[in-house]
């Protein structure tokens, strides 16, 4: 699914929506920030909702010193860019972040490359931005973790970079 968020550019769609349609992909507009990006198979993606004490800037660098913590474990050097935001690896993104905040509460999150193929991303230009592209953990360390056990250890280091303490439930879902 290609998603459009509030700033989306519709040139940043490379492929009429009908030729997307007829490859299975959806377009749907999104309340969340930023521009456009690609949702499929093989990425994690979490929506820490949160009322925002310490705004928004200082939400989205929790979110990305938990993705930066657990790349770190997987022999990955991340970084969070404010400008660009998101987790980068040099010049490729590896997590795209997109939020959107209504009365202090800051809902949507991000969405992690695991295992999602570079070309996934050919039909967008992804976040609307020309240079750089994307990655995935698998293309960098050579495999990723399941998905389950990549989702644990991000609500993880979620909770460790907000200070909270997590309980796993029964599934893989946490409660904040």
């Amino acid at each position: 699914m290609i998603t459009l968020g509030r700033s989306a550019r519709p040139e940043n769609v490379l492929e009429p929506a009908e030729a997307l349609a007829r490859r299975g992909i959806a377009v749907r507009q999104a309340s969340r920030g930023g521009d456009v990006t690609y949702h499929g198979p093989g990425q994690l993606v979490g929506y820490p909702i949160f009322r925002l004490r310490r705004g928004l800037v200082a939400h989205m660098q929790t979110m990305a010193a938990a993705i930066v913590e657990v790349l770190a474990a997987l022999g990955i050097s991340g970084e969070w860019r404010r400008e660009l935001p998101g987790v980068w690896v040099g010049a490729d993104k590896i997590c795209a972040f997109g939020v959107h905040v209504r009365h202090r509460v800051a809902i949507h999150g991000f969405a992690l490359n695991a295992t999602t193929p570079a070309e996934d991303f050919a039909p967008i230009v992804p976040c609307g931005l020309s240079t750089g592209g994307v990655t995935s953990i698998a293309r960098l360390a050579g495999r990723a973790p399941e998905l389950p056990e990549l989702a644990r250890a991000t609500a993880e280091a979620f909770g460790r970079a907000a200070g909270l303490t997590l309980r796993a439930g029964a599934r893989t879902e946490f409660d904040l």
